[in-house]
């Protein structure tokens, strides 16, 4: 059995904590679905204010919805499209601190007002992203991309049979 529980005083302790607890998670299962589905509970359990937290697969060069915890939530997103759409085209974590104002928005859930995309990358496939939403404005700082883009590459060769990616060229 498995609980977890981080009682951080900063944002620095507690992504290490984080990463630490994803990767006992997620040491030697190949299974990346369940892998998805676990981390999703580990974020959605560990970091404050969000109202989804979870995951969204490249598979055949568009985003499919993965595991998450939240809210139903939209199943496909185009590359280019919204803030995950955006992360997933350019390869680069999106923070944003109103989704309202960000030029093609997808409102999955109107009580999302600000947003974290970070990509998972491994051997120059995009395996899919990391979606954080909530419902507080500029929730989301720096920490936070940080802390994501080191769970990201963490979980990149522990996800990367979820999607038949195709790589860019």
């Amino acid at each position: 059995m498995y609980d977890f529980k981080i009682a951080a005083a900063d944002k620095a302790t507690l992504y290490r904590e984080l990463n630490q607890m994803a990767d006992a998670l997620t040491e030697g299962e190949p299974d990346g679905i369940a892998n998805m589905a676990n981390v999703a509970a580990l974020l959605w359990e560990t970091l404050p204010d969000l109202n989804w937290a979870g995951f969204y697969r490249n598979v055949g060069g568009e985003l499919v919805l993965g595991p998450f915890q939240g809210r139903a939530a939209c199943i496909r997103i185009p590359f280019g499209k919204g803030v995950c759409g955006a992360a997933a085209a350019t390869r680069a974590p999106q923070c944003v601190e109103d989704v309202n104002a960000f030029p093609g928005h997808i409102a999955c859930d109107s009580a999302s007002v600000s947003e974290l995309v970070v990509p998972i990358v491994h051997e120059d496939r995009l395996i899919g992203v990391i979606d954080l939403d909530s419902p507080r404005r500029a929730r989301f700082d720096q920490e936070d991309v940080a802390g994501c883009i080191e769970l990201a590459r963490r979980l990149a060769p522990r996800l990367a049979c979820v999607a038949k990616a195709v790589p860019e060229g």
